[in-house]
């Protein structure tokens, strides 16, 4: 059984000799396949699922199997790039480097240039060789380990939504849907499921599947949504929970990239119109035991009883989780009634008006699908965010709210805050879900987004001049 502290990349379990060579082979495999590689982007992931880092010429590639620097203050940035300070990785430490190494099955081709650019992953260690623990897929590769040593295997899933998006705002400013190609079709509503509506945008959708094909990317094909230009992506499952948050980022940055080629723009923000359902990241779990048994079930196919407590320790995290779900001002604005999105932590059978519902299916497939995260989000900080409540459901003796039947939206539940302020509150006072996720990050995140929400707070709106000119 891994340990926490060596299964940091799928591969750093191994001597580092051994990992150079495993290395140096998935470079030669690489660049036999694809021969005319001039450039290769090195990226590491930061806290808000942006990718930092920089485009190295090839040859300088085999170089990075014993690692290269960047500085630990990747994992203090806001949004925008800029360090936080007040998250302590800074100037008050000097600005310290420290060494990042390849992740492995990470070296793929760039949506890009396919042909020239390739791309690899990296993560961060700290100064003794441990992984760093301000990096969210370090957090989440902590929680992994620790189910793991208990013999239990998490098999998860990420379904992704987002928009396309015409490149050109509308008379007065604001985002507008891209006309469907070939047509003066902009607004027209679509229909979830719609056939036609994935016939109008095949082209951008088609280099989407071929370049997710291309970059090992284990997705399904695009499904529309009931919002004009929205569509949903959904991933395979498996039971590697680190590739599978890799695989939402890598998909992230595919999806951005082809749009551009095709002339539009493409969003995950959470709720970028203000009359249109917003954007989700839903995450299936379920979890075996040592002989491949789903223990979320119990022999006959009902709920287990392991079930019900991780429903338990999830909902009870959940308003301090809300930080890490939806981690912008935006994503609050997804919340509302109507919008096919859960208002409070709350969990039921086949009804997707819950945080956490129970789809159907036979008893290998019991699950939870985890409803609550925005498209905005860091899938390893909510899938963190996830395990963390699932084991602080089987480490503590916590009550299960009745499960709810019929409209979840309107019963009571659970209340998770629905503005960002109120969820760094509770995210810093929850002393349960710090000491799962760990003290620095719990500390790095909150400086961070605090202070974003700061810069925000002190923006005048176009919206609030106009009201007050009126009124004032």
């Amino acid at each position: 059984m891994e340990t926490q502290t060596i299964d940091i990349a799928n591969f750093v379990q191994f001597p580092e000799e051994r990992r150079s060579s495993a290395f140096a082979r998935e470079v030669a495999n690489y660049l036999e396949r694809y021969p005319d590689t001039q450039y290769v982007d090195v990226l590491l992931t930061d806290l808000n699922g942006c990718f930092r880092g920089k485009r190295i010429p090839v040859n300088g590639l085999r170089k990075i199997e014993k690692g290269c620097y960047f500085p630990a203050s990747v994992f203090a940035m806001d949004i925008l790039g800029n360090v936080v300070e007040e998250a302590g990785l800074g100037q008050e430490l000097g600005e310290p480097d420290r060494v990042c190494v390849p992740v492995a099955g990470t070296l793929t081709p760039s949506a890009s240039d396919p042909e020239q650019i390739a791309q690899v992953q990296l993560t961060m260690l700290d100064e003794d060789g441990a992984p760093f623990d301000a990096e969210p897929r370090n957090v989440l590769n902590r929680l992994w380990q620790q189910l793991r040593q208990r013999g239990l295997f998490p098999v998860v899933a990420v379904e992704l939504e987002f928009y396309l998006l015409d490149r050109q705002r509308d008379a007065e400013g604001y985002l507008q849907p891209p006309c469907a190609p070939g047509t003066d079709n902009r607004n027209t509503q679509s229909q979830v499921y719609s056939v036609d509506n994935l016939n109008h945008f095949a082209d951008v959708l088609t280099d989407i599947d071929d370049l997710a094909r291309l970059q090992l990317i284990p997705a399904d094909g695009a499904v529309a949504e009931a919002s004009p230009g929205q569509f949903e992506i959904n991933l395979h499952h498996t039971d590697n929970v680190l590739d599978a948050c890799d695989d939402a980022l890598a998909l992230k940055r595919l999806v951005r990239t082809v749009a551009e080629k095709h002339k539009m723009h493409a969003t995950f923000m959470a709720k970028p119109y203000e009359e249109h359902a917003g954007s989700g990241m839903h995450i299936h779990i379920s979890i075996l035991d040592r002989h491949g048994k789903n223990v979320l079930a119990d022999d006959s196919g009902e709920d287990s009883a392991t079930l019900h407590r991780a429903l338990a320790g999830m909902i009870d995290l959940m308003p301090a989780s809300m930080a890490l779900l939806a981690p912008n001002v935006n994503s609050y604005r997804r919340f509302q009634p109507g919008m096919y999105v859960p208002t409070q932590a709350s969990w039921g059978h086949n009804n997707r008006t819950v945080a956490l519902r129970i789809p159907c299916g036979d008893r290998d497939s019991h699950r939870v699908e985890y409803r609550v995260a925005g498209a905005d989000a860091n899938p390893y900080l909510v899938m963190a965010a996830i395990l963390a409540g699932i084991l602080h459901g089987l480490d503590n003796d916590l009550p299960l709210q009745e499960e709810v039947e019929g409209n979840g939206l309107e019963q009571e539940g659970v209340p998770f805050p629905i503005r960002q302020s109120d969820a760094l509150w509770e995210f810093a006072e929850n002393e349960s879900l710090r000491a799962l996720l760990g003290a620095r990050f719990c500390h790095v995140y909150h400086a961070c987004k605090h202070d974003e929400l700061v810069q925000f707070e002190r923006l005048i709106t176009d919206t609030e001049i106009e009201w007050m000119l009126k009124n004032a």
